[in-house]
């Protein structure tokens, strides 16, 4: 508009998009792979936590050999595919370092790895590991920080299993009954929390969708290697992942799930690139560079 009002130049919005998609391409290419862990000792603590958010895709289908061309908005194929957040905090900073990726579980934990390291990791820095209970962000966290790393069930969704299991444990009195398991589990009392619902477990025949006491005994049992509550809080460290929750919102979502947005798939690893380096403080540096290039 400003061209258009100072200039009486005409700028179509297919040449905005390309170049978006352009410098979306760039700033995924500069993401750091690779690194190795640090020698020196690195900050005492860090916090990580990764998740999950589903984005509009779209897909349309090329013309075969010998087929006439066609309208390919008759081809397109609407779905949803996930696209992977991670951030990584210093406690005694307000500001995370965030990565992110359209690719595999594996791609997920090398930017949380980058992001440890871009946070100041090192080889005595302890990764407190925060998230709901998905294997694959367990496996990475595990699998990328080793013994520096611990990990903790985000308290709120477990929260949740407590609260459809009052329900059927407590009837009228299940706001007191959760909030009494709720402090059990903040001292690290998770046995008797899984004692009390025992007697309720439904019966095997009973489907699981209609089970929620069963649902909630076999989070705890399943997961009992992720409850140190206790430890987290007497460490000043946080027992729920709204981080990353709220992330998603205002790195990604606020972006990629506007009104009628679809994605093509190859864009979507670029725009996300575009969206972290803002999230991360790095725009004027990558605009500094583009325009040092150029001089």
């Amino acid at each position: 508009m400003k061209l258009k009002e100072h200039y009486g130049i005409d700028v179509p919005v297919s040449t905005i998009r390309a170049l978006t998609e352009k410098h979306g391409e760039a700033m995924w290419a500069k993401q750091k792979s690779g690194s190795a862990w640090p020698e020196h000792p690195g900050v005492p603590v860090l916090i990580a936590e990764m998740d999950g958010s589903m984005v509009p895709v779209v897909e349309t289908a090329a013309p075969g050999a010998g087929e006439a061309p066609q309208d390919r908005r008759k081809t397109r194929q609407l779905s949803w595919k996930e696209a992977r957040l991670c951030l990584v905090q210093n406690p005694s900073s307000v500001t995370p370092i965030f990565g992110a990726t359209m690719g595999s579980v594996e791609e997920a934990g090398e930017r949380l790895w980058e992001c440890a390291l871009a946070a100041g990791a090192g080889n005595q820095t302890k990764i407190h590991g925060l998230g709901d209970a998905a294997p694959w962000i367990i496996d990475q966290v595990e699998e990328r920080f080793g013994t520096l790393a611990t990990y903790l069930i985000d308290f709120s969704h477990l929260s949740d299993y407590l609260a459809a299991a009052a329900e059927v444990v407590a009837g009228k009195n299940k706001d007191a009954w959760r909030k009494e398991k709720q402090d059990g589990l903040k001292e690290n009392r998770w046995p008797e929390v899984v004692g009390s619902l025992q007697p309720f477990v439904e019966a095997a025949s009973v489907p699981d969708s209609e089970a929620p006491v069963r649902a909630c005994y076999r989070y705890l049992v399943n997961h009992s290697n992720y409850l140190d509550y206790q430890g987290a809080r007497a460490a000043g460290l946080p027992i729920g992942s709204g981080a990353i929750e709220s992330a998603h919102r205002y790195v990604m979502q606020s972006r990629l799930k506007i009104a009628g947005a679809w994605w093509k798939v190859e864009n979507l690893e670029k725009m996300l690139a575009l969206r972290v380096l803002r999230a991360n403080g790095g725009w004027d540096d990558y605009w500094r560079e583009v325009l040092d290039e150029a001089a």
